[in-house]
């Protein structure tokens, strides 16, 4: 008797731990019975449990469990191709959450990667669509708000058969392919350099301008200096050979005397001197007088 009161316990308790389910904060819960989910008798609709603790038939019902919080879809980024037939990198994501959860289970199993995969396509064919009627410069000049939101509106028809509820579409970045961006790198850099080489040209030869104007002036200026020279030589040479047929006029005999000491003071200035004359020649015609003419 007390071995069957024991088993009858352990009966209750089981069938009272399959009977309660409990759903947390920021879940919902559906419940599948015969593989249907359950629905509420007066309105038809699918019944969703709130958080907290619900009961359910033992062995009979069984839960799923669902997130119902909002979702981010951020998966690698994707090509698409404008209306230019230009390759882009698209970076986006998508921000979602469940909205018919019976509709959900049906059509994901409840497995959120197969729903985001799904999704991801649903949303991926909506920015295709719109970066292909939109060339290059004008997603990048202004109509990315308006390239996203349509787009968000084409995946959110195609997603209401998932049960799912597309809260925002965002583009993060877009870039060129690879091979793309090298080969516009490339084209940049071989122009930059065209631009630097054709400036060093440019300012090379302003430099020979410069130099050559500088050189012409200089070969100016020598050439006055030099003239302007010769002529005080010359003024100055006149000057002085006025000043010796002035003195020569006056006193001839004295200019000539004078000329003469002038002569023996430069010749007998230094004792390493050796000159090799006559005695009687003009040079000494002064010394050998002696009677002071």
């Amino acid at each position: 008797m007390k071995n069957l009161l024991i088993a009858a316990f352990v009966l209750l308790v089981l069938l009272a731990s399959g009977s309660l389910f409990a759903v947390k904060e920021g879940e919902r819960a559906i419940v599948i019975q015969f593989g249907k989910v359950q629905r509420d008798d007066a309105t038809g609709e699918t019944r969703v449990f709130e958080p907290g603790l619900h009961f359910k038939l033992p062995f009979i019902d069984s839960v799923r469990h669902l997130d119902a919080r909002i979702q981010t879809l951020d998966g690698t980024p994707d090509r698409f191709v404008t209306s230019e037939k230009k390759d882009l990198i698209v970076d986006s994501y998508v921000k979602w959450r469940i909205e018919d959860f019976a509709r959900y289970y049906l059509s994901t199993g409840g497995n959120k990667l197969q729903a985001e995969a799904l999704l991801k396509q649903k949303v991926n064919n909506g920015l295709r669509s719109e970066f292909g009627t939109r060339t290059i410069a004008q997603i990048v000049s202004g109509e990315r708000s308006a390239l996203m939101n349509q787009a968000m509106e084409q995946a959110s028809t195609s997603s209401d058969e998932l049960g799912i509820e597309i809260v925002d579409v965002r583009v993060k970045q877009i870039n060129l392919p690879t091979e793309v961006s090298n080969s516009i790198f490339q084209r940049m850099r071989a122009e930059r350099a065209a631009v630097a080489r054709e400036h060093r040209s440019e300012g090379q030869e302003q430099a020979e301008v410069i130099k050559a104007n500088i050189d012409a002036k200089v070969t100016v200026m020598l050439a006055d200096a030099e003239r302007n020279a010769r002529q005080l030589r010359g003024e100055g040479d006149a000057i002085a050979a006025q000043i010796y047929a002035d003195a020569y006029s006056k006193n001839a005999d004295f200019y000539s005397f004078l000329r003469s000491m002038d002569a023996y003071k430069q010749s007998f200035n230094s004792k390493q001197d050796v000159m090799v004359i006559a005695p009687d020649s003009d040079f000494f015609k002064y010394m050998n007088k002696s009677n002071g003419n």
